[in-house]
């Protein structure tokens, strides 16, 4: 299968050799979304982009990303216009709003158990907030076609086939999602063959990864300290990202400006 503008950053992802390729595209996709937001094209000026920032607003990660990556009159001009929208909302909910009658049965609710879903139209309006982000959204959108993508060449690219299996296997997360997927769009004899691939390469490379962690481990022994780290220096770094993705180790993603 010859190479498609579409198919170049899951290449790319796959032969950096990454714990896992797709955080790799995570991350791409990430920091495209800040320059593209924040970035020296300002499209922060462009109506309709201050239009959806101003909708979505960002997540508690991604506003800490904004102020790290430099424009901060960029970020500031942001802010300015969607906290008119924020205020207006706030207006129209605080008047809409009107506390509940405490009743017997909430008390012994309260004994019981703590509820975690909203009493209260304030705290179901805030939950929106909380769960709304502009870059998050932009990656959620496109992940799934690299999801596509990645099916799509497994099936008809032999060099990429041989990619996925020389890899390091993924993150927990993103081999839950392939997982997923993989038994929604794979045929029955696709299916046999991509998981009798899959599955034992995310068990050994998750016992290569254990392995450098007990190494890393040993090495504070004093014991061990004059030995060699062989390949266990960053497998701190390396196992959060297995655990969860990401990249825990990263500096601050700045402006190039």
């Amino acid at each position: 299968m010859k190479e498609q503008l579409y198919t170049i950053p899951l290449m790319d992802a796959f032969r950096a050799e990454d714990e896992c390729p797709f955080c790799f595209v995570e991350r791409k996709l990430e920091e495209h979304t800040l320059d593209f937001v924040l970035g020296p094209g300002a499209s922060y000026m462009e109506d309709d982009v201050r239009a959806e920032t101003d909708s979505y607003g960002f997540c508690r990660t991604h506003y800490k990303k904004m102020y790290e990556y430099g424009n901060r009159l960029g970020s500031g001009l942001i802010m300015k216009t969607h906290f008119q929208k924020l205020n207006k909302e706030l207006d129209e909910q605080i008047k809409m709003f009107a506390p509940s009658r405490a009743s017997i049965m909430d008390k012994l609710k309260k004994q019981k158990t703590k509820d975690t879903s909203s009493r209260t139209s304030l705290g179901a309006w805030t939950k929106t907030k909380e769960e709304s982000c502009y870059i998050c959204n932009f990656y959620k959108n496109t992940y799934q076609r690299y999801l596509d993508t990645f099916f799509e060449m497994y099936r008809k690219d032999a060099s990429f086939k041989e990619l996925f299996r020389s890899s390091k296997g993924f993150c927990i997360p993103h081999f839950g999602d392939l997982a997923e997927e993989g038994d929604r769009v794979l045929s029955d004899k696709e299916k046999k063959e991509f998981f009798q691939e899959f599955l034992p390469l995310m068990k050994d490379n998750m016992k290569r990864l254990y392995d450098d962690l007990d190494w890393f481990c040993d090495k504070f022994d004093y014991r061990y300290k004059d030995a060699d780290w062989k390949t266990s220096k960053d497998a701190l770094q390396r196992a959060m990202q297995k655990a969860a993705g990401g990249y825990p180790a990263d500096p601050p993603y700045t402006s190039a400006k």
